[in-house]
């Protein structure tokens, strides 16, 4: 499996994919949003882009579809339920479909609810495990839910499907937000030692430059993965003065994205 990962160095700090097959060239666009950018980077590599996958329904994802389209005669690939929230859906998707690529690709779907209620994620099962994760996790933070989403429903996607794949995992997410989560992290979090060395590695880089991590990485700088750590509970409720005596996960997670709401 071949990924080509475009930054789009726009003010939403998108990234838009490319999956390919080292055999047949063929290639899935993730979220090519940058068309421009996703149809010049696949003629420079020799692929043909024969789908395209939407993770979700925002526009910053799906703006780009119609001129991929039109270039490539790409079929577009979404949520089973997206419905009229993405147009020209040629395939609907959920929890177990498996989406080929070429040959030699396999990639398959999760439904992921929680950044918005009909989200995609895509699960490559190779020696090196990737997640295509569009706005559900981000390197170091978890997607908002005020655009169409719920907190729960994201803590449950986290809780149930996401901590439980292999830690050799890559993240591909759909933002640049590394700084500002690892910052947010380390605001809830003082003494993260593996939130400092990263945001001292990185300071500086735009998005183009940032590094692929893995989700055992994400489990020791990503606060979103680390709900029953004693002084994360105790500064958050610093915070949250009406936090329950023994919280929940949930109850943490929620109200750490509250605060990351508004911080």
């Amino acid at each position: 499996m071949l990924v080509e990962r475009i930054w789009t160095g726009n003010a939403l700090r998108n990234y838009n994919y490319l999956v390919a097959c080292p055999k047949t060239g063929e290639a899935l666009a993730i979220d090519p949003l940058d068309a421009a950018q996703c149809l010049h980077r696949a003629k420079v590599r020799g692929w043909h882009i024969t789908q395209l996958l939407n993770t979700h329904e925002h526009a910053d994802h799906t703006g780009g579809n119609a001129a991929v389209v039109a270039a490539t005669g790409a079929k577009v690939i979404a949520h089973h339920k997206s419905g009229g929230r993405i147009a020209h859906v040629d395939r609907g998707v959920q929890a177990g479909d498996t989406i080929k690529v070429g040959k030699t690709v396999e990639l398959e779907c999760l439904d992921t609810p929680g950044h918005t209620l009909c989200h995609i994620c895509l699960l490559a099962h190779t020696d090196e495990p990737a997640l295509f994760s569009g706005d559900t996790l981000f390197n170091a933070g978890a997607g908002n839910t005020h655009n169409g989403g719920d907190t729960a429903l994201l803590f449950k996607t986290f809780d149930e499907q996401l901590s439980r794949l292999p830690g050799n995992t890559r993240l591909f997410a759909g933002h640049d937000y590394l700084v500002n989560n690892l910052k947010f992290t380390l605001s809830r979090e003082p003494d993260n030692a593996h939130a400092q060395a990263l945001l001292q590695a990185v300071a500086g880089q735009d998005g183009d430059a940032a590094p692929v991590t893995t989700l055992q990485q994400e489990k020791e700088h990503n606060t979103f993965f680390r709900l029953d750590q004693p002084r994360l509970i105790a500064k958050l409720r610093e915070s949250v003065p009406d936090l329950a005596e023994d919280p929940s996960a949930q109850d943490v997670f929620v109200a750490l994205r509250t605060l990351r709401n508004r911080w």
